[in-house]
């Protein structure tokens, strides 16, 4: 029988002995990494960003410079809990412990980030956490993913596995497309009500 997710277990002994069972602060690879993911970025600004699964909250301190306003939010209490202390300095960001997708913010965004998350889904649960994501991304909002892309017994599927799930997926353009041995990290666009394709970040100022 297919597991419908990572089991609880797993994270909760993750986090019992450190704080930062990964070293997301201290590792070049993660900083590297992260520092990726907000240069991908189509636009210079956004009005609300969405940040499930944010772990000790690294990636939600880069967030922040961009966005008027960052939810974030991890289903491990220690974790919400560093990640809140680690942004106290940060009045635009909010974090919550929340269990997804059973559990999801009221009101729209205009940028979600799905950072080392999607892997500990599978079957329905990754078809309904994307259900709900596309629901209260706004059109024309930015849908970041970015995934490990080795085999990991935790892990339900890789970085590679999670692209080819979206690919093709009703209701999201790619406008990048980001491969390294180690990672994916793709961004989509929800396209405009009129169907519009999202243009590149070049002609968007008029240069193509």
């Amino acid at each position: 029988m297919t597991r419908p997710r990572t089991p609880d277990t797993y994270f909760d002994a993750m986090y019992r002995d450190t704080e930062d069972p990964w070293s997301l602060a201290e590792r070049w690879y993660e900083r590297r990494k992260y520092d990726l993911t907000v240069a991908a970025l189509p636009r210079p600004r956004y009005r609300r960003a969405f940040e499930p699964g944010c772990s000790v909250g690294e990636l939600t301190r880069r967030l922040a410079a961009r966005c008027d306003a960052v939810l974030a939010c991890d289903r491990v209490g220690p974790a919400a809990d560093t990640a809140r202390r680690r942004t106290r300095d940060l009045p635009n960001v909010e974090v919550r412990r929340m269990l997804l997708p059973e559990e999801w913010p009221e009101g729209s965004f205009d940028l979600i980030v799905l950072s080392e998350l999607l892997y500990y889904l599978d079957g329905a649960a990754f078809d309904r956490l994307l259900e709900r994501t596309l629901a209260s991304l706004e059109p024309g909002g930015t849908l970041v993913t970015v995934h490990w892309d080795h085999p990991v017994p935790e892990h339900l599927t890789t970085g590679s596995g999670v692209a080819d799930r979206l690919a093709g997926r009703p209701g999201l353009d790619l406008l990048a497309d980001h491969r390294e041995e180690d990672f994916v990290l793709q961004v989509h666009r929800r396209p405009a009500p009129d169907g519009e394709r999202a243009s590149s970040v070049a002609a968007g100022e008029g240069l193509v």
